[in-house]
């Protein structure tokens, strides 16, 4: 059995696995925000809150990626 022959019983969405490929994006941007914060705060601790809110409004940005990418296999199906 070849590989498109095998790949041909494979039934199911492609957005699915869209979505799962788009969440790592998001995922590893969050990871370096918060890394890096959490290195701005231990350098200089007198910044804390000030890294805290930018921390914040950058996870929502980067968390708004990953909705749109939610969001997008269903506009696109039909």
């Amino acid at each position: 059995m070849d590989i498109i022959t095998a790949a041909a019983g494979v039934t199911g969405s492609v957005s699915t696995i869209g979505y799962g490929l788009a969440a790592i994006g998001p995922g590893v941007g969050l990871g370096i925000v918060i890394g890096k914060t959490i290195e701005g705060t231990a350098r200089q601790p007198e910044l804390a809150g000030q890294l805290r809110g930018t921390m914040f409004i950058g996870i929502a940005l980067i968390e708004a990626l990953a909705l749109i990418g939610i969001a997008t296999p269903f506009f696109l199906t039909q």
